[in-house]
């Protein structure tokens, strides 16, 4: 049996959504993030047709190549085994942990998302899942059908069923980043807090708040 990671991931971990920069930006977008100081960033493209999204893909790493950034990848094991990636993200209805990791090697980390308790005690118990993602913590825009909100109270009952690595998710932004990291979780993945206007400035502001820098 595999034994789990229990790494923590750095508090502000970046998803570099190609929807919202534009497929064509994405690997600039993901140089601008890592030069902003953020360690973790999740490579998430959700419409691209799988020829795209690999030269997408190998742009990114190219464009990180060198540094102490590590790159997550959303849904895809496949790209993930093909790629120097840290870990792979797995939604629920994405490939199940155990066959992920057939393809994976084994310092691949696997990530799996959850939306309710239950969810989250079935990823601690998971011997392939080294890190949970619980949310959406408040509304979010960048899914089509999000699941419920389920809010700070929710989010510290999720940090009290594991002791694996936990990533709040979804709408968090710099109003929100520090009381979200005040309730235990170790990081916190954003989207729209990134990804819309300065990319470097959202990134250098956010690093900021979790350091406890809060004031402009």
């Amino acid at each position: 049996m595999r034994a789990v990671s229990d790494a923590r991931p750095p508090r502000v971990y970046a998803i570099a959504d190609a929807g919202a920069l534009g497929a064509a930006r994405l690997a600039r977008s993901v140089a601008a993030i890592a030069a902003a100081g953020v360690r973790w960033i999740q490579i998430r493209a959700k419409s691209l047709a799988d020829r795209e999204l690999f030269r997408r893909v190998e742009e990114c790493h190219r464009a990180v190549e060198g540094s102490d950034c590590r790159l997550w990848m959303d849904d895809r094991a496949d790209l993930a085994a093909l790629f120097p990636f840290a870990g792979v993200h797995l939604g629920q209805t994405d490939l199940p942990p155990s066959a992920a990791r057939r393809v994976l090697a084994p310092s691949v980390r696997i990530g799996r998302s959850t939306h309710d308790v239950e969810q989250v005690r079935k990823a601690d118990a998971d011997p392939e899942v080294d890190l949970i993602a619980y949310g959406p913590i408040f509304k979010t825009a960048s899914k089509d059908d999000p699941d419920p909100e389920v809010g700070l109270r929710g989010l510290r009952a999720a940090r009290a069923l594991t002791r694996k690595p936990l990533v709040a998710i979804g709408g968090i932004d710099a109003v929100t980043l520090g009381p979200v990291l005040d309730t235990g979780a170790d990081a916190a993945a954003m989207i729209g807090a990134i990804c819309h206007g300065d990319l470097g400035a959202n990134c250098r502001r956010l690093l900021r708040i979790a350091r406890g820098q809060r004031n402009e």
